[in-house]
């Protein structure tokens, strides 16, 4: 084989184990954490410089090792879960840095170093006060083919995401990715129309590897709306009455069907979704609105 120069280059086949490792390595289409494009550095409400904060969280740990099975993963979610930085936070919702998806659903970090990301969960009604439900898509890292509320998801660590008066970066966020993951134009789901109800702190592990430890804005909203979901991220939606819901409660806790849902949406229908559903369709949805406490949740 000869390179651009002309000279005579060592073919793959007869290269050393370690230049043919290198050589692999190189062409590999799996893109390390590392040498992605960061954020610019700002100064946004009430954190530090963002290259203090990266290097606060960074600088100190290796970069996580890709697998066979990152090989395997779907190419849209590999992505996502390389250039998505989510936003880390303490215990008290305190915004302490950012880390990409990928280390932050690892569960071996999330218990060697207590990593707790912001994250949302949105409840869509329409008009007849039925729930929006979505079973997440096969090619999801993280509980696949679960069902789960409308769309669940994390904030990113961008400006107009960091903001919390009234939640509005949460609620930015989740207005986008309805229309990721859902199809939902921006004008069907205004932002001032969700209503943040209140927030939850729970850990859940998803298999071996992966798992979440959240802290899960609720937001609820009533709005009919145009669909067109992502078959990357859902698989099938539907509304349901309380009924229906409950049915689904039941065939899940019996293994009917192989039906699954999500842990946070298990933990906020056990906890609060009846008593909120209730106050929705009364108009009195403000009664219960919680934003000052952080439920724990297990």
């Amino acid at each position: 084989m000869r390179g651009i120069d002309g000279n005579k280059q060592m073919s793959l086949t007869t290269a050393s184990p370690s230049l043919q490792f290198l050589r692999r390595f190189i062409a590999s289409p799996i893109t390390s954490p590392s040498s992605l494009r960061l954020p610019k550095s700002s100064l946004l409400p009430n954190t530090l410089p963002v290259s203090s904060l990266r290097c606060r969280f960074r600088c100190n740990s290796a970069a996580p090792t890709t697998t066979m099975a990152d090989a395997n993963m779907d190419a849209v979610q590999r992505r996502l879960m390389f250039e998505d930085e989510c936003i880390l936070v303490d215990e008290n919702d305190h915004v302490l840095g950012h880390d990409t998806k990928y280390n932050c659903h690892l569960m071996e970090k999330i218990e060697a170093e207590n990593l707790l990301h912001r994250a949302f969960s949105v409840f869509l009604f329409n008009s007849k006060y039925e729930l929006l439900l979505q079973q997440r898509s096969a090619t999801k890292v993280t509980f696949p083919l679960v069902w789960t509320n409308t769309c669940c998801s994390h904030p990113l660590y961008r400006e107009s995401e960091l903001i919390e008066e009234n939640a509005l970066g949460v609620r930015n966020a989740a207005q986008r990715k309805l229309l990721d993951e859902l199809g939902i134009p921006a004008e069907d789901v205004p932002v001032d129309e969700f209503t943040p109800l209140g927030r939850i702190l729970y850990k859940a592990p998803s298999d071996g590897k992966w798992g979440e430890h959240e802290l899960d804005y609720l937001l609820f909203m009533v709005r009919e709306v145009n669909m067109k979901p992502n078959p990357d991220e859902v698989a099938e939606v539907k509304y349901v009455n309380r009924e229906q819901l409950k049915e689904l409660l039941r065939k899940a806790d019996a293994g009917e069907e192989g039906l699954k849902l999500s842990p946070w949406f298990r933990l906020v229908v056990d906890n609060f979704l009846f008593k909120w559903w209730d106050h929705l369709e009364k108009g009195t949805l403000k009664e219960v609105i919680d934003m000052k406490t952080i439920h724990k949740l297990t």
